[in-house]
């Protein structure tokens, strides 16, 4: 089968297509013809190997010191059961699923094997496999932080850095859950932000929302270079404060925060899990939550789509198509 391969660490330059062996399922496995995956950021600090020093240890050791132990990178991915172990019961052959791979990679490939228990359900019903690729690790970390915060109608919610791929979903199910959402990004992402719901939106090179004024019941933080002191100082009494890409100072005076003042700082990472992606099916076939596609590159083409994600000017999803 034809898959995109890493191996060594490095700019979007180390990415070949290649021909590798196509994977059989074992017994608690089914096998997915890939018809569409993504290219986040974590792919991309995965192949660049870009992470911070206090994490770098501790992710080189379990992905390869010298170079990758998986060579093949991609999270997200929607397609068809072409197969399962003999143990499988919820999933038959025909099946048109989504799934997340997680931190094991593999979806940008024409096949992808995983466990029938992993994060792998039916793909919403008025959703393309392109659309259907966009949700689950944006949607997982979305759903994931905000029901931890336990947003509540009425409530004030920014969100920095919405137009990325968990951004985008986060807008949607805040709204969703009732709360008055301002967004935060780049100027040419705005309008997006807009269309899917966002009731205010700033552009961050012309306004510093910490130094605004206004305060947020929560601020679901995705932005790495973030002041942590100004955004606390940003939230209502009671205000809840979700750093979703956290540094190692700003992970550890959240505990402090949250034993010493009314503030509660959410840093507990998401774990994909099929119920998860259930909720999110149904929160798409509601017309609830969406996928913003920002740009779709040839699963050949996969360096371009690196190179363009790096770039940092990506509008919620960047899909790789696979086959016909």
């Amino acid at each position: 089968m034809k898959a995109v391969v890493y191996r060594e660490y490095g700019s979007p330059g180390v990415l070949e297509l290649e021909d590798i062996p196509k994977p059989t399922p074992r017994d608690h496995q089914v096998l997915i013809k890939v018809h569409a995956t993504t290219v986040g950021t974590w792919d991309c600090e995965a192949r660049s190997f870009s992470f911070p020093m206090w994490f770098w240890l501790p992710l080189r050791i379990a992905m390869g010191l010298r170079r990758p132990r998986w060579p093949v990178l991609g999270q997200d991915l929607a397609g068809e059961v072409e197969a399962v172990g003999k143990e499988v019961k919820q999933f038959k052959p025909g099946d048109q699923v989504f799934a997340s791979a997680g931190l094991g990679f593999g979806a940008h490939a024409e096949y992808k094997c995983m466990s029938s228990k992993g994060a792998i359900a039916l793909k919403p019903a008025n959703m393309s496999y392109e659309e259907a690729a966009g949700i689950p690790t944006g949607g997982d970390n979305a759903l994931h932080f905000l029901r931890l915060a336990k947003v509540q109608p009425g409530e004030s919610v920014l969100v920095n850095g919405a137009g990325g791929n968990i951004g985008v979903i986060a807008v949607q199910i805040a709204k969703h859950y009732g709360a008055d959402v301002t967004a935060v990004d780049s100027q040419d992402k705005l309008d997006t932000l807009r269309a899917i719901g966002a009731d205010h939106v700033i552009d961050y090179t012309k306004e510093d929302f910490t130094r605004s004024g206004k305060a947020y019941d929560v601020i679901f933080d995705l932005v790495h270079e973030s002041s942590y002191s100004r955004a606390i100082g940003s939230l209502n009494p009671n205000g809840r404060y979700i750093l979703a890409n956290p540094r190692f100072w700003p992970l550890i005076r959240a505990r402090w925060t949250s034993r010493r003042s009314d503030k509660t700082v959410i840093t507990r990472f998401a774990a994909s899990k099929p119920k998860d992606l259930i909720i999110l099916k149904e929160l798409a076939e509601s017309d609830k939550i969406r996928a913003v596609i920002d740009r779709r590159f040839p699963l050949e083409r996969a360096a371009e789509a690196h190179a363009y994600v790096d770039t940092g000017r990506r509008k919620g999803t960047v899909v790789l198509t696979v086959g016909e």
